[in-house]
């Protein structure tokens, strides 16, 4: 979905014409509120194309507010104000496609640097989810606040290593380019870039992900963070919300090879269901909290 603003409703028109023509989907907005009312609508989209002047604020002002929720949002400025003319530095490092709408084939030019910014956004180092943007949509609503789980979390992650014999144990949502984590027992992780976690790959897979040696499996034997952490085992089962999209993980790590039988999987899962059950708890909270102010 690309998500098209501009107040002139020819120039909005011309513009996703173009790009439906191009085979995306469009939705247009007039403003800057417009525009944020569309996103709570549908989510993260996988492109913003606007006008520099918008009626109620800047289109890179929109870039850069959409960018702090969803920093892999291709963004483009299709506007007929040049370069000089706008005021970048009042929007820090703000980066974005400019496309002039007064240059011949605009929005020849316009397809193409979507279609080109479309296909840089997807070569990641690691494997995304099909529906990656609506999971980060799904991640939005549970991100808020962890401290006010965390004791109850960090009972968890203790009886999790207690119980499976490992080495530690944590609690991660997996963001869009990083994991953070909420708990951790038995190691000291804040957060570790996606490509670098075993629960990138764990949250594909709707069961329990086991990896019994990491050093011995291709897409780990190379991982200079595993190797550092001393992290040779692990087990790790979504944390799946109730819209059946995986927001983390609840793993194992071990300093050892090793087995991890069907029950021991049973178990973990249960880890995992019962941390679900907390954060959809806390979101709902918020809700209410927020409802009665």
């Amino acid at each position: 979905m690309i998500l098209c603003i501009d107040s002139d409703a020819d120039e909005l028109s011309a513009a996703r014409e173009a790009l439906e023509a191009g085979g995306f989907r469009t939705r247009g907005a007039g403003s800057v509120d417009a525009a944020r009312t569309a996103l709570a609508e549908v989510g993260p989209v996988d492109c913003l194309v606007t006008e520099y002047e918008l009626p109620d604020g800047s289109g890179l002002g929109l870039i850069r507010e959409t960018r702090e929720t969803s920093p892999d949002t291709a963004c483009v400025l299709y506007t007929d104000v040049g370069i000089g003319e706008m005021d970048t530095e009042a929007f820090g490092e703000v980066i974005a496609e400019y496309v002039p709408k007064d240059d011949p084939g605009s929005t020849d030019r316009l397809v193409d640097i979507v279609e080109h910014s479309l296909a840089f956004r997807s070569q990641t180092a690691y494997p995304l989810p099909d529906d990656e943007d609506a999971r980060l949509a799904t991640l939005s609503r549970y991100a808020d606040d962890p401290a006010a789980l965390s004791a109850s979390l960090d009972r968890l992650t203790e009886l999790a290593a207690a119980q499976f014999g490992v080495d530690s144990a944590a609690v991660g949502l997996i963001e869009s380019h990083e994991e953070r984590f909420l708990s951790c027992y038995g190691a000291d992780f804040d957060s570790l870039e996606r490509e670098d976690t075993v629960c990138t790959y764990a949250i594909l897979d709707e069961g329990v992900t086991v990896v019994e040696d990491t050093m011995s499996d291709p897409r780990f034997s190379d991982n200079e963070t595993l190797a550092a952490a001393e992290i040779h085992f692990y087990a790790g089962a979504p944390l799946t919300a109730p819209d059946g999209r995986a927001i983390g993980t609840f793993c194992l790590q071990g300093g050892e090879p090793r087995e991890f039988g069907e029950r021991d999987r049973e178990l973990l899962s249960l880890f995992a269901d019962q941390t679900m059950e907390q954060l959809e708890l806390r979101r709902r909270l918020r809700e209410t909290e927020g409802a009665d102010e």
